[in-house]
């Protein structure tokens, strides 16, 4: 991949979201909300990519992939109004097919063209595949690490915002009370990613998302998401009970051995 068609790809992501823009107030901030979300997600990959000491062609194969991760979002949202896969479609899935469809990955040769489809296709898969390459595997671990980051990110603004200000696709429609599940807080306590389909309340919500610490594979991602403060302001939203405090020392113990040790 070079340069020039890195540009075209961005030029094209530009002219396909375009359409998706709507005078409708709520239907625009959600439709933001995913574009700030893509270039994000294509300098956390980039940073990553470069603090591996990938080639220069990787770093830009890394970032066509960011940029296409959540291209099935637009018409996904325009579709359902949600970004929850569970009651819609799989975006990553439907991302895959998209570009597919409109042939914008043509420049590239055969074997980079598959790479950044199967990337799109399973980044927002529970796990890693065992039947793909070590070249993809490679490429997902950076994309799943720069999309959680800025996740943590999007969430964050999300709980931290007035009302008014919130895009709406961003709630994952739970009740937000004091309770929460001990299903997600044993996922902490035992290193384990919590799973969507145990959510019952903000706070497991939040839980979950904690628990994609133990599925980050990069130091410097996790340096990113330190240097934000982004997981001991998500923790500071939690109720500030003994048993969460207790799994909340055996996440920051994992988090301090990671930097400590890669």
């Amino acid at each position: 991949m070079t340069g020039n068609d890195l540009k075209y790809m961005i030029n094209w992501f530009a002219y396909y979201t375009k359409p998706f823009y709507s005078m409708n107030e709520e239907d625009r901030k959600n439709i933001v909300l995913k574009v700030v979300h893509t270039h994000n997600v294509c300098e956390n990959i980039v940073r990553i990519a470069k603090r591996s000491s990938l080639s220069d062609n990787q770093i830009r194969m890394a970032e066509a992939i960011a940029l296409f991760h959540d291209v099935g979002r637009f018409p996904q949202y325009a579709a359902y109004k949600t970004f929850r896969d569970a009651v819609s479609v799989n975006h990553g899935l439907l991302g895959s097919k998209i570009l597919m469809k409109e042939n914008v990955l043509l420049p590239l040769s055969h074997d980079e063209q598959q790479l950044i489809i199967q990337a799109v296709k399973f980044h927002n898969a529970f796990a890693i595949p065992a039947i793909l390459n070590v070249e993809t595997v490679l490429f997902l671990k950076l994309i799943r690490d720069a999309d959680k980051v800025d996740i943590f990110r999007v969430f964050i603004e999300y709980y931290e915002s007035p009302q008014k200000d919130r895009a709406s696709a961003t709630a994952f429609g739970v009740p937000d009370t004091p309770e929460y599940s001990e299903v997600m807080l044993s996922c902490i306590i035992k290193k384990q990613v919590a799973s969507y389909s145990n959510i019952k309340t903000e706070n497991d919500f939040k839980l979950m998302k904690l628990s994609w610490i133990y599925d980050i594979h990069f130091k410097e991602s996790i340096r990113l998401m330190q240097e934000k403060n982004y997981i001991n302001r998500i923790i500071n939203k939690l109720p500030q009970t003994d048993e969460i405090a207790a799994a909340m020392t055996i996440l920051k113990q994992h988090i301090s051995e990671r930097l400590s040790n890669g």
